[in-house]
């Protein structure tokens, strides 16, 4: 009897040990299930980078993905807000809004150029159409321009979107993806800068991306692209190890939980730089491998890296100046881009370059 009781109370034990197992294993899964599928819908951006800590990446991006392009650029919202400085929601598919999808194929240039600007900025875009980007054929070498842009920001988003809806209908020069634009969004721009290149700008031989406040001498640009590579080409004003910086008050300062290597790979400096367009294809893939910098001329120069292709020095020091150059007709004529000190200065020097006569 006693030899019963014992064996008939272990297998009570041992029923209430398997009920306790399947009930904690339920508990767990429906947790994984709620954080996996459910909660991040509800909750914010930083509290999916948290539960991202738990999870693969994959799953991390696509949340803070879906929580920066929930708000639409003509649907009113709450006001705008920066999303975390040093994470890129990239790689991720992000839309045209605004396209020129037969603009290679019409005018077949042999270097197009690509302008990241503000969607509010109007005057740049009308001065730099005015000036270099008014000039559409260099000998026998067509050259084509467009304007990079993202979402509008600000709390007039609607009037601003109409109105580049009316710009795009009357100069078909905008290029526009649903990312917000903002300063820490700059690597999204460039790659689907990239992305745009490698689906409907095939044709063309080399791109250009060149900043809106740069002075540019598409001449010359043209002529020193004429000797050079057709494949694996980027070259610019090329940083050669250079210094990570660590001060958190500077406008490039990245911490080590993002990049811990003191220096940066080689890179081309994102004030003005060519590449032939065989490479759009090659730095999209390698951006799926490397983790994203919100520096985006770093991290094309770490996507170089990761393919084994080394930049290209331009054929002179003084064809790129990140520093304004003193204007006379002669130096002007033997640089590609340089800065300049205002929006006048560009318009006036490249005014004074256009007139006939010598340069030196």
């Amino acid at each position: 009897m006693v030899e019963d009781c014992e064996k008939q109370s272990k297998r009570k034990s041992n029923s209430r040990c398997r009920s306790l197992r399947l009930y904690i294993i339920f508990t767990v899964f429906l947790l994984l299930f709620l954080c996996y599928y459910i909660i991040p819908n509800e909750m914010s951006a930083s509290w999916a980078l948290t539960v991202g800590l738990l999870f693969p990446e994959k799953f991390t991006t696509q949340a803070i993905n879906a929580s920066l392009n929930t708000v639409s650029a003509v649907t009113p919202s709450e006001r705008w807000k920066s999303p975390e400085p040093y994470y890129v929601a990239y790689p991720y598919k992000y839309n045209l809004i605004l396209n020129e999808p037969e603009k290679c194929q019409k005018e077949n240039p042999f270097v197009i150029l690509m302008v990241p600007v503000t969607p509010s900025n109007t005057a740049v875009r009308d001065a730099v159409r005015s000036t270099w980007g008014s000039e559409r054929l260099v000998g026998d070498k067509t050259v084509s321009v467009l304007f990079l842009l993202g979402l509008p920001t600000s709390e007039d988003r609607e009037t601003l979107q109409q109105n580049l809806l009316q710009e795009s209908e009357k100069h078909h020069d905008l290029i526009q993806n649903d990312f917000w634009d903002s300063y820490y969004n700059l690597t999204i721009k460039t790659m689907v800068m990239l992305e745009w290149l490698s689906v409907y700008c095939q044709n063309a031989s080399y791109a250009m991306k060149v900043d809106s406040d740069m002075f540019l001498n598409v001449k010359k640009l043209v002529d020193v692209l004429q000797s050079a590579p057709k494949h694996n080409y980027m070259t610019g004003l090329v940083e050669r190890k250079a210094v990570v910086l660590r001060n958190p008050s500077s406008k490039w300062y990245l911490p080590k939980t993002v990049y811990n290597p003191p220096l940066y790979p080689p890179y081309a400096l994102g004030l003005g730089y060519v590449f032939s367009l065989d490479l759009p294809e090659k730095l999209i893939k390698a951006a799926q491998r490397v983790r994203p910098v919100y520096i985006e001329d770093v991290f094309l120069g770490l996507c170089m890296t990761y393919l084994g292709i080394d930049l290209t020095d331009p054929p002179s020091g003084n064809l790129f100046n990140v520093f304004p150059v003193k204007y006379n007709r002669c130096s002007y004529s033997k640089l590609i881009a340089t800065t300049t000190h205002s929006m006048r200065d560009q318009v006036e020097f490249w005014k004074d370059l256009q007139r006939p006569g010598p340069y030196c």
